[in-house]
């Protein structure tokens, strides 16, 4: 299937850029474009695209805001930021108004690409030293005491924990430990399908998007530590 984008930045050459750069990528199409927030809610709802590429700093609703509004709206497009300023506050307002990734714009070409399937498969995507402060930012939040991040265990009576099966308590903990399937598979002993599985009904139990809204949670409830 081809992977609809749509591109929201008020610059109009990077948006060609863009443009160029996805057109030539087989399975993927820009099918629309936007200048500001606003434009870009209203062309999401239109044209019901997979992906938003979502710039952050934009005039009048900026990209944060129309990230909320996307999300709420309740449809499938997924928004992937995209923006020139490395800085925390914006990373971690994109994730908490439902982002399901946070790039730079000096991204390799196929990085990008790359970050495009992830996202339009559920999957969520996060440049690597944005995460690295994003879990660090929680670590005055939690216990002072514990070694190693996949072994510190909250308590199973937790509400927001009581529908996750004995398993999906481990996956849980592997994904706040920023393992991929893989890895999880290898550490328990499962097959890549079925950690796929356990982490599809992990994050519908608990309401959350995507692994980054998973690893987010587990910090907060004190289930990991940095």
């Amino acid at each position: 299937m081809t992977i609809r984008v749509l591109l929201a930045d008020d610059q109009q050459l990077l948006r060609a850029g863009f443009r160029m750069v996805l057109d030539a990528q087989p399975g993927i199409a820009v099918v629309g474009e936007a200048g500001d927030g606003e434009q870009a809610v209203a062309q999401t709802a239109r044209l019901e695209p997979d992906v938003v590429l979502m710039d952050v700093r934009m005039p009048g609703v900026d990209g944060i805001e129309a990230t909320r509004r996307i999300v709420a709206a309740g449809g499938a497009a997924r928004v992937l930021i995209l923006t020139t300023f490395d800085l925390d506050e914006y990373a971690f307002a994109g994730l908490r108004a439902g982002a399901s990734g946070f790039l730079l714009k000096d991204v390799p070409p196929d990085q990008l690409t790359a970050a495009i399937r992830a996202v339009a498969a559920g999957d969520a995507v996060v440049a690597p030293r944005i995460t690295r402060r994003l879990l660090d930012a929680f670590a005055d939040q939690l216990p002072a005491d514990g070694a190693d991040a996949a072994e510190t265990v909250a308590p199973r009576d937790h509400p927001r924990l009581a529908e996750l099966t004995a398993r999906e308590h481990e996956v849980l903990l592997e994904l706040a430990a920023g393992r991929t399937n893989a890895e999880i598979a290898a550490r328990l002993v499962l097959s890549d399908a079925t950690v796929k599985t356990h982490v599809g009904r992990i994050l519908g139990k608990l309401g959350l998007r995507d692994r980054v809204q998973a690893v987010i949670l587990a910090y907060q409830l004190g289930l990991v530590r940095p």
